[in-house]
């Protein structure tokens, strides 16, 4: 079996709000020292596929920075390795990709020069861990034209996913995109799949023809299962979750300090890869109180850090304190400041004195996000200065690169639910 995989990293992630402004969201960092791809990545190399193409398009700079050649994923090969595909313009009017299956099909002659027989078709913003070696056998064996790796979910949480409906031999013979109705099942489509090289050949083009905005779970898998496809689902137990949403990242971030996390960084048998850059050990100072927190390389903490991620190179003044927080690189936390519940990108800096996520108002809407921020988390984006003695409520965005200027119309407080 010749296998390429295929990673989908052209999603602009508007649901992560100002996180995925200057960024793919596959290009967010996640857990300190990773991005979210990374998890992608490492699953290819892990499980033995070292042919893999990364499909990029929205705000692709920084995720092809952090890729590069591939060297950290062992991908730097002559034969191999990693391609970084954005879409072109050429004689055929090849355009902007208008879909996940579209992106795919403007991209078929990747699989040809590799001469695969089996491609694999990944997303890059997810977080989980899996051999792919189980899933690629149970497609060997099965005979299948496409087989969908399927998790289950709640019942009341089906309505969030594509839904498969299958027979007891594990054929797919229903799919339903974000169902209304609770009597689909509750195997839910985890947008991993594997296809016969040759099927996709077949289908795209004709598919394309007839969907403008060609997707996999919209249009690829109906048309095929209602063409008598041989489609499986590929049952997965394991970790996985789509951290999507604002509420989401922060409550996987959270979840990585439990001492019981189900996403186990530490696993030597299955290492997370991710380009680092040389910094010094973290340092703890005198005054330092640091309790269940994960504190990156290159950081100094003076003050208390409580069940917080500090991303390399944060720096906590004496007196500050950071609870419940997500703290990402190079970002500065003056003294005496407080953060509380929030999520702050890097090289922010962070007056002294800020008190940041303040009042009781948790549930106070964002007035520009509405109810994609009202759980109470306050995010700071990349490269904002926050002037000293200022106090930030809850559900509060404050844009990139914003100078202290930016707050002068608040005076002293910036009310919960504002947009900076």
């Amino acid at each position: 079996m010749r296998v390429v995989a295929m990673i989908l990293a052209g999603g602009a992630g508007t649901r992560l709000l100002v996180l995925s402004d200057r960024r793919a969201k596959p290009a967010v960092p996640f857990a300190g020292k990773y991005r979210i791809i990374d998890f992608t990545l490492s699953n290819c190399v892990n499980s033995g596929i070292f042919d893999v193409a990364v499909l990029t398009q929205y705000r692709p700079h920084s995720l092809n920075e952090h890729i590069g050649i591939g060297k950290p994923w062992d991908l730097d090969r002559v034969r191999g390795g990693v391609r970084l595909l954005p879409p072109y313009q050429a004689r055929d009017h090849r355009e902007w990709y208008r879909g996940t299956a579209d992106a795919v099909w403007q991209n078929l002659d990747y699989v040809n020069d590799r001469r695969a027989d089996t491609v694999m078709v990944l997303s890059g913003d997810h977080i989980y861990k899996m051999d792919y070696r189980p899933l690629l056998a149970y497609h060997q064996e099965k005979e299948a034209d496409a087989t969908i790796a399927v998790m289950n979910v709640p019942l009341e949480e089906t309505h969030r996913f594509g839904i498969m409906t299958v027979n007891r031999q594990g054929r797919v013979v229903e799919f339903t995109e974000k169902p209304q109705e609770r009597d689909k099942g509750t195997l839910a489509n985890m947008g991993i799949y594997v296809f016969r090289a040759g099927v996709l050949q077949e289908c795209l083009p004709k598919y394309a023809q007839q969907h403008q905005n060609l997707d996999f779970g919209q249009h690829v898998i109906p048309s095929m299962i209602a063409e008598g496809y041989r489609l499986y689902a590929y049952r997965f137990d394991g970790y996985w979750v789509d951290v999507g949403t604002i509420q989401a990242y922060w409550e996987t971030s959270m979840a990585l300090l439990d001492p019981d996390s189900p996403l186990q960084l530490y696993d030597r048998e299955w290492v997370i890869h991710t380009r680092s850059y040389e910094r010094p050990p973290a340092k703890l100072g005198p005054q330092a109180r640091v309790a269940r927190s994960m504190i990156c390389n290159g950081c100094i903490v003076r003050g208390r850090v409580e069940r917080s991620v500090l991303g390399p190179g944060v720096y906590v003044s004496p007196g500050a304190v950071v609870r419940e927080s997500v703290v990402m690189n190079d970002t500065w936390v003056g003294p005496g400041a407080v953060l509380d519940r929030v999520i702050v990108d890097k090289q922010v800096v962070i007056g002294a004195g800020v008190q940041l996520g303040w009042g009781e108002e948790m549930d106070v809407p964002n007035v520009t996000y509405g109810e994609r921020l009202c759980t109470g988390i306050t995010v700071v984006g990349k490269g904002a200065h926050i002037p000293p003695n200022i106090r930030v409520g809850r559900n509060v965005v404050i844009r990139p690169n914003v100078d202290e200027d930016a707050f002068a119309p608040y005076g002293a407080e910036v009310p919960s639910g504002e947009t900076i």
